[in-house]
């Protein structure tokens, strides 16, 4: 597992408009969008807050297992089996046994805690599909990126995807059986990550994995928006 040191040359995202930092995430169509999210009270409590998380990831990286793993309603899945023509088109080297893909995306909901609930979008992983990713990043928190290490190039456009758009994101390095194991140091630097961004090792198919997984997302996204936020008010709020 090397250095690659041309990350977005060779590995062309999907195309989009990114969106405007300043304004924040978008919190769902349920909110109002006139109220100050988190601490809008109905009947004297907190309403319950509901955030957009991607999961993205190269073909065969465990998207639709892990948030299978993790919902805790009946997932909404749209794979398909791998047909003759696919298997020309897709890189199948290292999930020889996957005979389903995902041609839309997958869905499902897990609550944090108590008034906080997450809403995952699984991405498609074959380039032919990226056009949907920008229509699923549309008021998206953050964003977890699964890593395979023994097709680690698989994560590059995700990466590059969401850097491009500042939207924040973690990787997870999703620990398959028959792999070789590498530290979250050696994953940052082969993927030549920007600094501070989180790499975490997990296990797709345990739910509780996952949820750190989530966790640790929703931490990092909580401070780098609020430091944006910050940063964006800092030049008025001195000259008072």
């Amino acid at each position: 597992m090397g250095h690659h040191d041309n990350r977005t040359s060779g590995a062309s995202g999907p195309a989009g408009a990114a969106p405007d930092p300043d304004l924040g995430p978008d919190l769902g169509p349920d909110l109002d969008p006139d109220a100050d999210p988190g601490t809008v009270e109905e009947d004297g409590e907190l309403a319950a807050l509901a955030l957009k998380i991607l999961v993205a990831g190269g073909f065969g990286v465990g998207k639709t297992t892990l948030v299978g793993a993790v919902s805790e309603i009946r997932p909404l899945r749209t794979e398909e089996q791998l047909s003759e023509a696919g298997e020309l088109i897709d890189d199948t080297g290292g999930v020889d046994q996957k005979t389903t893909t995902t041609v839309a995306m997958d869905f499902g909901r897990i609550t944090i805690r108590s008034g906080l609930s997450l809403y995952l979008f699984g991405t498609p992983g074959q380039d032919r599909f990226w056009f949907l990713w920008d229509e699923l990043s549309q008021g998206a928190l953050g964003a977890v990126v699964l890593a395979d290490t023994r097709r680690l190039e698989d994560c590059f456009p995700a990466v590059d995807y969401f850097e491009h758009r500042r939207i924040p994101f973690v990787v997870a390095v999703n620990c398959f059986t028959e792999a070789r194991r590498y530290g979250a140091h050696d994953v940052s630097r082969a993927l030549d990550l920007e600094q501070g961004t989180p790499v975490v090792l997990c296990d797709a198919r345990d739910k509780d994995s996952g949820k750190e997984v989530l966790i640790r997302l929703v931490e990092y996204a909580g401070r780098v928006h609020t430091a944006r936020l910050l940063d964006s008010v800092g030049p008025q709020a001195g000259s008072v």
